[in-house]
């Protein structure tokens, strides 16, 4: 059975896409806003990623963010699997009813002070989804949202520009 397939692996060669090429000025930018986060903080940014009701495709965009093109660890800026240790919850998804007590008890347990950043269109207006029996919408119909990044998904640099454009504004403020 395995010598089957062995052969027609041979045959036929290997099919996979190249990996995507980004661009040196995209790894530039990332890099520069990167350590952007750093300079403004002083330390390393803690982040909750919190899934309300997304088709997965913005949490994909995400998990791109630690791959070797972005690498957003390598800088001290993590994810954490305890809002209590979070700076930042970057939230998904319109917010179903099933999830918005546990997106409520999330954002309360996420100490002061804190920064909330809705990913993708579903997450900053509802999206496709909308408002319905099944759905609240927006996250802001649920928390207060510091910033909303559009997109169905954004790409990874619009992510990362959209954090780094929240921690700037609350720095200011």
């Amino acid at each position: 059975m395995i010598w089957k397939v062995v052969k027609q692996i041979a045959k036929s060669g290997i099919r996979t896409e190249a990996a995507p090429d980004i661009g040196e000025t995209a790894q530039l930018e990332a890099s520069r806003i990167q350590q952007e986060l750093l300079d403004i903080l002083g330390q390393a940014l803690t982040i909750r990623e919190v899934d309300t009701g997304s088709c997965n495709g913005c949490e994909l965009e995400i998990n791109a963010l630690g791959n070797p093109y972005y690498n957003i660890e390598g800088l001290g800026i993590k994810f954490v699997a305890s809002p209590r240790h979070a700076d930042l919850l970057l939230v998904t998804g319109p917010v179903s009813r099933n999830m918005e007590t546990a997106l409520k008890r999330t954002y309360d347990a996420v100490p002061e002070p804190k920064l909330v950043v809705a990913v993708g269109d579903c997450a900053c207006d509802g999206g496709i989804f909308g408002e319905s029996y099944a759905t609240c919408g927006r996250v802001a119909n649920v928390i207060p949202v510091d910033l909303s990044v559009p997109g169905c998904p954004p790409p990874p640099l619009e992510i990362l520009r959209g954090i780094l454009l929240a921690v700037r504004r609350r720095v200011k403020a």
